[in-house]
């Protein structure tokens, strides 16, 4: 148990000094994100605003929907896997309100006047909340379903998503990176923690 928890610690301590060295490159990142965001077709603004929207709806729904699948067939795997993926939201989300607190970087919006704002955000900017939520739902459901028809739509989706927030001013691209990488290193360490967990009850089962 004790060299499990040392691996999360480790885990999430490169990633977070990976993160907040991403940070620090801001003249590369503002330069990105004006490409993005100053010269955009604002025509497409209302297609990228329910994008963004879409992330916490589409995330919450996905394990309670296969959940009720689940439990109209009887299935105990499709719960499992339901279970799987709604632990993974649990867990990103709480690793990437706890990585906003200690970052605490302002919006672009906030520091650069040019940067137009074409959507509502607050708190803070990094790591990208939507990014990092839609790639750990996208993450968990191609591993709990590893077929291409799954793996595809998905991380187009969160690629979308991620790609919204910059369009509309109010995430950086180290945001969004750093979001993409917190979220689907989530689904990957939920993963391992319940083969962990499963395999020590087989163990006690026997």
């Amino acid at each position: 148990m004790k060299n499990k928890i040392k691996v999360f610690k480790t885990s999430y301590l490169t990633i977070f000094l990976f993160c907040v060295s991403i940070v620090n490159a801001q003249n590369i990142d503002i330069n990105i994100l004006r490409d993005i965001n100053v010269n955009r077709n604002k025509n497409l603004d209302p297609t990228f605003k329910l994008v963004s929207k879409s992330a916490l709806p589409i995330s919450i729904a996905a394990p309670i929907i296969i959940y009720s699948v689940g439990l109209i067939k009887k299935d105990s795997t499709i719960k499992k896997q339901a279970i799987f993926i709604g632990e993974t939201f649990l867990v990103n989300a709480f690793v990437t309100t706890a990585l906003k607190q200690v970052v605490k970087r302002n919006r672009p919006f906030d520091t650069y006047a040019d940067i137009d704002q074409a959507i509502s955000a607050g708190g803070y900017s990094f790591p990208s909340g939507h990014t990092s939520i839609a790639f750990a739902t996208a993450t968990a459901l191609s591993m709990a379903y590893p077929k291409w028809y799954v793996i595809a739509p998905s991380f187009v989706w969160a690629s979308a998503v991620g790609y919204s927030r910059m369009h509309l001013g109010v995430h950086y691209p180290s945001d969004v990176f750093a979001g993409a990488i917190l979220g689907s290193g989530s689904a990957y360490l939920t993963y391992k923690a319940n083969k962990w967990i499963n395999k020590k009850r087989s163990k006690k089962e026997k």
